[in-house]
């Protein structure tokens, strides 16, 4: 956000929604570089945001004068009483959801080391990153097909092990020459994921000031096994399989916070990929961008950079949870 934006619903403005329109024109008659830091305001209070990714001030007039600062006419820094304050956007965030393949753990270093000892095996000349970028590929149109209403909901182990079959294939593997202990041994690669350095340290961090848990299309029993391998400190499993359905439907983030007992508000989203923060940002969560420059490889070519003024923009989870000022 920047300062010529006027403040969203659930930025914490307290004012019914018939003031809606006056509260923005008084917001455009506001000149912050007239607000003096200490100074006196009668009739409204003036929260000025210090965190660095969101420069606008959040107004919230009392109800004596909602009336006056709706039609403009309240000068804010001219006023003789009450107190202007400072508040951080993020005080009203109680719980943060993380999106976990690629945001939290290396799915493409973590399936290529599982699956390298099997194609060794099968005398394969074929990359082990290679291999599993096929894989990964098959991951959005299998759910595309549940999301769409083409299919009734599976969880992710399932269609995990359908891509698997292809991707054999794809490789000119006799699949029936692949015994079924084989299959799942494999499938397993996507429950031993390893997280990026900064993960754990991160998650601990955000984790003594904020519930965390995954926002994740992996199934249950994924996210646990992965959860125990990784250390990843969750205070809860959710995601797809606990709504039954697949990002980026908003069913998910939408039932998700109503599970957590959350307003979308109070929720932030935490990934590394724009689409899933848009979707999120929809259903009313705050978001935050973590970049993971070599998720997809050396030569990725998305999600490089934030695509949208998202409320928060990090390096990694140590960066986020210290401008969540969150205790190191």
């Amino acid at each position: 956000m920047h300062s010529g934006m006027s403040p969203a619903r659930g930025s914490g403005l307290n004012v019914s929604s018939g003031s809606w329109r006056g509260l923005e024109t008084g917001w455009r008659s506001y000149r912050p570089e007239r607000a003096r830091r200490g100074g006196k305001c009668r009739d409204a209070q003036l929260l000025l945001s210090t965190q660095k990714l969101w420069r606008a001030p959040v107004l919230s007039p009392c109800r004596r004068c909602l009336g006056s600062y709706s039609a403009g006419r309240v000068d804010l820094s001219e006023c003789a009483e009450g107190d202007v304050q400072e508040m951080t956007k993020d005080s009203a965030i109680k719980a943060l959801l993380f999106d976990v393949f690629g945001t939290v753990v290396d799915w493409r270093g973590g399936v290529a080391r599982h699956v390298g000892p099997f194609l060794s095996r099968r005398n394969m000349a074929v990359d082990a990153t290679e291999f599993a970028d096929a894989w990964r590929r098959e991951y959005s149109p299998a759910m595309e097909e549940i999301t769409s209403g083409r299919r009734s909901f599976v969880r992710l182990d399932v269609l995990h092990k359908e891509n698997l079959v292809k991707v054999l294939r794809s490789f000119g593997i006799d699949i029936d020459s692949v015994t079924a202990d084989e299959l799942d041994e494999l499938n397993l690669a996507w429950h031993r994921l390893d997280p990026w350095p900064d993960s754990v340290e991160g998650l601990l961090r955000l984790k003594r000031k904020f519930i965390i848990a995954p926002l994740s299309n992996g199934n249950i029993r994924l996210m646990v096994d992965m959860a125990k391998r990784a250390a990843l400190p969750w205070d809860a499993i959710l995601g797809a399989e606990v709504v039954r359905a697949y990002k980026p439907s908003p069913q998910v983030y939408a039932d998700t916070t109503d599970i957590l007992g959350f307003s979308p508000a109070e929720v932030c989203m935490v990934a590394a990929h724009n689409g899933d923060l848009a979707a999120a940002r929809q259903c009313g969560l705050k978001t935050a961008f973590v970049l993971r420059p070599v998720e997809h490889g050396p030569g990725q070519q998305s999600d490089l950079r934030a695509e949208q003024s998202w409320d928060y923009e990090a390096a990694d989870l140590n960066d986020l949870a210290t401008q969540l000022g969150c205790p190191t």
